[in-house]
């Protein structure tokens, strides 16, 4: 083996070593809570649709039965168009006005033991009272 002189050449560029701040941490917590509240946001939103989307609905039950009274038999159509109405009646003062007047004109088939059918005026009022109704 051959001995080789190590001559040190002196380095005058060379600087010592820094400390460099690492952040990539402090995004990875930042981001996986980020994405952690939006998933659970989803999934909070996603459960309540589903609960609503099967909540009985007492006004939409009882817009569909009001649209599907028979007129054939009046006085059990003028009950039933009481009782399903009596639910909207409190939306505004204009759909007070418009179950009373309808009341009015059912009250003559209700409490008789044989009662003629349905007058125009009568079903114009009916008529009138469910074009008011939202559901």
């Amino acid at each position: 083996m051959q001995n080789m002189q190590h001559t040190e050449i002196p380095l005058h560029d060379i600087k010592p070593l820094l400390e460099i701040q690492d952040y990539s941490l402090y995004y990875f917590i930042a981001i996986a809570i980020i994405v952690t509240v939006l998933i659970l946001g989803i999934l909070y939103l996603a459960y309540r649709w589903y609960k609503n989307k099967n909540k009985f609905n007492i006004r939409k039950e009882h817009y569909k039965r009001l649209k599907k009274v028979s007129y054939k038999d009046p006085k059990k159509a003028a009950y039933e168009i009481t009782q399903y109405g009596a639910t909207f009646k409190d939306d505004s003062e204009r759909h007070q006005r418009a179950y009373e007047n309808m009341l009015e004109k059912l009250e003559k088939y209700k409490y008789k033991k044989a009662v003629e059918k349905f007058d125009r005026e009568t079903i114009h009022y009916i008529d009138l009272f469910e074009g008011l109704i939202d559901v």
